[in-house]
C-alpha cells in the first residue's frame, strides 16, 4: 500500500498529514479523538535535519498534553551516509529522535509504529523500532543491517551467512524475520480497514516492551528474555 491509500483507509473522514521532503507529519481523528502521525515516505534517508523535525514534531504532541497516540508510518532508506551528516552528530540526532518517542510514550501518549516500505539500520532503530509495538503491512522490507553489510562487518562470506539465516532470523533481513524475532508484533490486513485494525492496537497495547517474549514464543530468539532478566537481576544486586 502507499501512503496515500494507508491515510484514506486510516481517516475515511479525512486528515490533515502532509509530505514535505519525505517527512510525514500531521494527524486525523480515529474514532473522533486525534491520532498523530510522523514518520517518512518515499524510501527516503533520515538524515540530520530529517530526525530533529520529526523529534520536534514529537515533542510538540508531548508538550500538548494531550495524550493522543502517535502513528510513526515508515518507508524509509537508511540514515543517510554522507561526511556532512556524520560530521553534525547524525547519531545523536537519530537518538533524540527514539528518545522523543520513547518520552512520548512514557508520558501517555502511545506509540505504534507501521513500516509499510522499506527501512534499514539506525533510520529503522530511530523510528519504527522506538515505538511500543510495531506493525506492518505485506511487503514491507526491515532490516537492521543487509547480510552484505553484516559480511563486511564479521568478515564472513555471505554465503555462509545466507545459510545461517534459515535457521537463524536473527541474522536476517526482511519481514518474516523480524515477526519471528518479535520485532514485528504483526502483519495487518490491507484488504480490511486499517482505522479498525490500528484502533485495535492501541486498545490492547501491553504495559511493556514483549519484544522477548515474542520472540521466544516464535523461536525467533529462544534465549534473549532469559538472558535479558538475568541481567536484569545482576543489575539489581540478585
Amino acid at each position: 500500500m502507499t501512503l496515500a491509500e494507508i491515510l484514506s483507509s486510516l481517516f475515511p473522514q479525512g486528515h490533515a498529514v502532509t509530505v514535505a521532503d519525505g517527512l510525514v507529519t500531521g494527524q486525523g481523528a480515529l474514532d473522533g479523538k486525534p491520532l498523530h502521525v510522523v514518520g517518512v515516505d518515499g524510501d527516503t534517508p533520515l538524515g540530520v535535519e530529517g530526525a530533529l523535525a520529526l523529534a520536534a514534531s514529537v515533542l510538540d504532541v508531548v508538550r500538548a498534553g494531550d495524550r493522543s497516540p502517535i502513528l510513526v508510518a515508515i518507508d524509509s532508506d537508511s540514515q543517510r551516509m554522507s561526511r556532512r551528516d556524520e560530521l553534525l552528530g547524525l547519531n545523536e540526532c537519530l537518538a533524540h529522535l527514539a528518545k522523543a518517542l520513547l518520552l512520548a510514550d512514557r508520558l501517555g501518549h502511545p506509540t505504534v509504529g507501521l513500516i509499510y516500505g522499506h527501512s534499514a539500520a539506525g533510520a529503522f532503530i530511530a523510528t519504527a523500532l522506538a515505538t511500543r509495538v510495531l506493525a506492518a503491512l505485506p511487503g514491507a522490507n526491515p532490516s537492521v543491517m543487509d547480510l552484505p553489510s553484516v559480511a563486511r562487518v564479521t568478515k564472513l562470506p555471505v554465503e555462509k551467512l545466507q545459510e545461517m539465516a534459515k535457521s537463524t532470523p536473527v541474522f536476517a533481513p526482511g519481514l518474516d524475520n523480524m515477526v519471528a524475532t518479535g520485532a514485528v508484533q504483526v502483519v495487518l490486513d490491507p484488504g480490511q480497514p486499517l482505522d479498525a485494525q490500528i484502533r485495535g492496537l492501541i486498545a490492547s497495547l501491553p504495559t511493556g516492551d514483549e519484544r522477548d517474549r515474542l520472540g521466544e514464543e516464535r523461536g525467533g530468539r529462544p534465549v534473549a528474555r532469559e538472558i535479558a532478566e538475568r541481567v536484569q537481576r545482576q543489575a539489581q544486586g540478585g
